[in-house]
């Protein structure tokens, strides 16, 4: 009896670090602060899967707390897909969050435009991108299915199992492709050695033709 409840309290420990493990890296989200000076551009980019939602929070970081910010803290905000369409625009603003779910795979492009101003100033901006599974807001999703905080982490594990599952595909995608262009390079590679084996050979055919008619000429064969 004693054996089966040791056994019990040592899963139900390990089943607490590993919900409490994961818990620490879904918290771990892209957040950053970046530093702009006046008429400047800084841009950072995200590789964002397909149905993947997206959510940035950004505000410019006040020195002085007691006093407003001054106008030349101010910043142009644009969050474009990889093929180039606009998932936000924000012009002159000191704070904003953008959503989004993601309809192309691949690199989304975050960018802040700093204006210019006279004489330049230097700010500094806070940014937190975060996507898939860290992007829910699961304290939400909580209370409106009334649960309690085991079954959202549970649901979380849930999550990150399954993103797991799709980058594994994702990688096999890929792998699939290089393997392709490996043999399309390595057949392409093959035709072009024996195109170059068939034209020495041509050449080198032509030139005894010649040198044999030369010989012949001057009666030397």
């Amino acid at each position: 009896m004693d054996l089966l409840s040791s056994r019990c309290k040592i899963q139900m420990t390990m089943s607490r670090w590993i919900i409490v493990t994961m818990t620490m890296m879904l918290t771990i989200g892209e957040s950053m602060r970046l530093d702009l000076e006046s008429g400047l551009t800084k841009c950072i980019s995200d590789d964002i899967k397909l149905h993947y939602m997206s959510v940035g929070n950004y505000s410019i970081v006040n020195p002085n707390e007691a006093l407003h910010l001054p106008a030349s803290h101010k910043v142009y905000v644009t969050v474009t897909s990889p093929k180039g369409h606009s998932q936000h625009h924000a012009e002159n603003v000191e704070s904003g969050k953008f959503v989004f779910t993601a309809m192309e795979n691949g690199d989304y492009t975050t960018c802040f435009v700093a204006p210019g101003f006279r004489p330049p100033a230097k700010f500094a901006v806070d940014f937190e991108w975060k996507s898939g599974v860290e992007a829910k807001d699961w304290a939400t999703i909580a209370k409106k299915g009334q649960i309690n905080m085991l079954e959202v982490e549970v649901r979380k594990l849930l999550d990150v199992t399954e993103s797991v599952h799709d980058e594994m595909f994702l990688l096999r995608e890929r792998e699939s492709e290089m393997q392709e262009l490996n043999r399309s390079t390595n057949s392409r590679m093959a035709a072009l050695s024996i195109l170059s084996l068939v034209v020495t050979l041509s050449v080198a055919g032509l030139q005894l033709w010649h040198l044999k008619s030369f010989l012949e000429r001057k009666k030397l064969l």
